[in-house]
Formats: structure tokens, sequence, C-alpha cells
């Protein structure tokens, strides 16, 4: 057997396994409609850290290159 078909046969296992495993495991609680549930709660706080921290970061660096452009402004050009 080569490695493509074994490679072909191993997804195929997987994708079974995915599909016929535990009913609980394959949907969120917000896919089953109970949006009130605490894990519906905790992806809106996991939603609501992952944008604090982007915004974080590109604040951070739109900070950096303002500092950047205001100390260029202050410097004088030393043109020969």
């Amino acid at each position: 057997m080569n490695l493509a078909k074994l490679q072909r046969w191993f997804a195929l296992a997987v994708m079974a396994a995915v599909v016929h495993g535990a009913p609980a495991a394959q949907a969120c609680a917000t896919c089953f409609g109970k949006s009130d549930s605490k894990l519906a709660a905790g992806m809106n706080w996991g939603i609501f850290t992952l944008l604090v921290v982007v915004l974080g970061v590109l604040t951070g660096i739109s900070a950096f290159f303002i500092f950047i452009a205001r100390r260029s402004a202050t410097q004088p050009l030393n043109v020969r």
C-alpha cells in the first residue's frame, strides 16, 4: 500500500470518527440554541479578549509611528 493510499484511508477514518462522535461535541451552544449558556458566555468573553489584544497591538504600533514622525519633525536635517 503506497503512502497516498494510506493517507487517504487515514483521512477517511478521522472524518468518520468526527462524524460519528459524541453529539454534544458536534456543535457549540449557539448552534444548539442555548445562547444563554456558560459556554456561549465564555466564547463571547474570549472574542472580547482577543479584540482587546488586537486593538492594543494596533494602538502600540500606531503610537510608535506617531512617536517616530514627531521625533523626526523636531530633528534638523543634515543635508550636505
